[in-house]
């Protein structure tokens, strides 16, 4: 300390020359005694009562006491301070992340341990990215600047390309469907893709149609790949068996699984690979399609074929189809566009959606995940951003492969708060496949035709596309010409449509009837029970 510390006498109250003390606390230790100012010792606080010397119960008095002098202010800790702390306890959650991580590894069978140990290893590139980042910082809403002017280009000035070569260009795309949704929001189970939407098809059979109807028209060869998660794969694989015969090549691939983590350790909940509920597990959201794609062997299988685009989208927007001027403006531009995202004008059903921004001389995309909160109000602006994301990507494919080899494929981390059935409070670290666009040359937006963008994520939409408001012609929803408005309504269900939570609990052996027109809402019914006419 730059103070003194000072020793008196207690029976004289005289300042006490250099002398050496031992400590009373801990395994003991010793303390230095140093000349002060008698007066200095009003001030000085706290103290700590040192032992007698000699410590021979039969010498007389007096004791000794040191005072120790602690600064009255409160010493703030400096930036540098601080940061050397964060840095220690990041560098020690990862090392411990890293040890359970490969405890986890050897809990899988042989033969799958290689394929565990990529997918932890993304994981793990996540989980670093996540701590050495600081995504609680947020973003910076001073540097946020429009997108720059011919970075956003109309759609309409697309239709003046001529298409009179469309076998050729088709013969150079492939479409990735993003498969890994269950439909469990809309009370279904299962893929939400085998869900039935119009005329008994399903969202799976609508895509194929679409693509068949393609190849037969033009000749041309436009192969289907889709994304699976663990929570779709074992489903999808049976389903495809009934598109054996269609015109179509069907491809499929999973995405990652990652653990989830708890949010009080940050250690996985998961302590095996093979009896490990589900719940344990996530897939990190659709910006893992990149890595996953790689690490499958189909991208390099497609660019040996003279691939050159990927079209991506989800499989519920059931107005992400091929659109062939969009496709001759990328194959002809004499800018090449790596990267293309699809947008369209925002509405009050979209407020929340993602946009498109210019940060740090970079086109990205901005997520209302990354908004802070004093500004969450003016993102929903639909006079300042006019725009969102459809998630309708055209990405192109040697591109991909290079930023993925080069290692400089950075997306934004999305934190997802979640609390398991058994009531843990964990964390999921999740990307979005459009925030890519910052890692691609050339990386452009088209303002499309809201007809572009029609998603099925409820009940209430897909109320909608049941409805006459839309035509169906060889898997493609048009809107009814007989429409006035280009814009379909907003539904929303009363909570008369909301069944509440009932859970049946009856063990072997046991029978619970259930009488006719009995009404049932949030319960939970158990024991041995029979009810029987009288």
């Amino acid at each position: 300390s730059s103070r003194k510390n000072v020793c008196y006498n207690t029976t004289t109250n005289e300042q006490i020359r250099d002398v050496t003390i031992p400590i009373p606390f801990g395994i003991g230790g010793i303390g230095i005694g140093i000349i002060g100012k008698k007066g200095e010792r009003e001030s000085l606080s706290p103290f700590f009562p040192i032992i007698p010397i000699p410590t021979n119960t039969n010498t007389p008095k007096p004791y000794w006491y040191c005072y120790i002098p602690i600064p009255l202010h409160k010493r703030t800790p400096s930036q540098t301070d601080l940061a050397a702390f964060k840095d220690l306890t990041k560098k020690d959650a990862l090392n411990t992340l890293q040890k359970e991580l490969n405890k986890l590894v050897l809990t899988a069978p042989p033969q799958t341990q290689k394929t565990v140990r990529t997918e932890l290893d993304g994981f793990e590139k996540l989980f670093s990215q996540y701590l050495l980042d600081n995504v609680d910082s947020g973003i910076d809403w001073q540097e946020i600047e429009p997108p720059p002017e011919g970075t956003v280009i109309p759609y309409k000035k697309l239709l003046e390309l001529p298409t009179d070569d469309v076998k050729d260009i088709l013969n150079r795309l492939i479409v990735v469907k993003l498969n890994g949704g269950l439909g469990t929001t809309m009370g279904c189970q299962g893929p939400k893709s085998v869900i039935s939407v119009r005329s008994g098809l399903t969202f799976l059979d609508l895509t194929i149609q679409q693509l068949e109807q393609l190849n037969r028209t033009y000749g041309c060869d436009v192969p289907l790949i889709l994304m699976n998660s663990f929570n779709t794969h074992e489903e999808t694989e049976k389903v495809l068996q009934k598109y054996f015969h269609v015109s179509v090549k069907i491809y499929n691939f999973n995405q990652s699984k990652h653990p989830r983590i708890d949010r009080e350790t940050m250690l996985p909940i998961a302590k095996s690979i093979t009896n490990s509920e589900n719940e344990c597990w996530y897939p990190p959201g659709h910006g893992d399609v990149y890595l996953s794609f790689y690490q499958s062997g189909l991208l390099d299988q497609f660019i040996q074929q003279g691939k050159e685009y990927m079209f991506l989208s989800n499989i519920d927007n059931l107005g992400a189809t091929i659109d062939l001027y969009i496709l001759k403006y990328l194959l002809s531009s004499e800018i090449k566009h790596e990267f293309v995202m699809e947008v369209t004008d925002k509405t009050r059903a979209d407020v929340k959606g993602g946009t498109l921004i210019q940060y740090q001389d970079k086109l990205r995309l901005l997520e209302i995940a990354q908004v802070p909160k004093e500004h969450v109000d003016e993102f929903k602006s639909v006079s300042k951003f006019r725009i969102f994301n459809t998630n309708n990507l055209w990405i192109n494919l040697p591109a991909i492969k290079r930023v993925i080899e080069e290692q400089a494929l950075h997306m934004e981390i999305i934190v997802n708060n979640k609390t398991t059935d058994k009531g843990v409070n964990v964390i999921q670290l999740e990307t979005a496949s459009g925030a890519a666009i910052k890692n691609f040359e050339g990386a452009i937006g088209i303002n499309v035709p809201r007809r572009r963008f029609l998603p099925v994520k409820t009940t209430s939409d897909l109320l909608l596309v049941m409805s006459d408001l839309f035509t169906l012609n060889r898997g493609n929803l048009v809107m009814n010409p007989q429409r006035s408005f280009p814009s379909v309504p907003l539904v929303k269900l009363g909570s008369s449509f909301t069944k509440g939570t009932v859970i049946i609990i009856a063990n072997h052996g046991e029978r619970i009837d259930i009488p006719q027109g009995a009404i049932l809402e949030n319960k939970i019914v158990s024991g041995n029970l029979r009810i029987l006419d009288h």
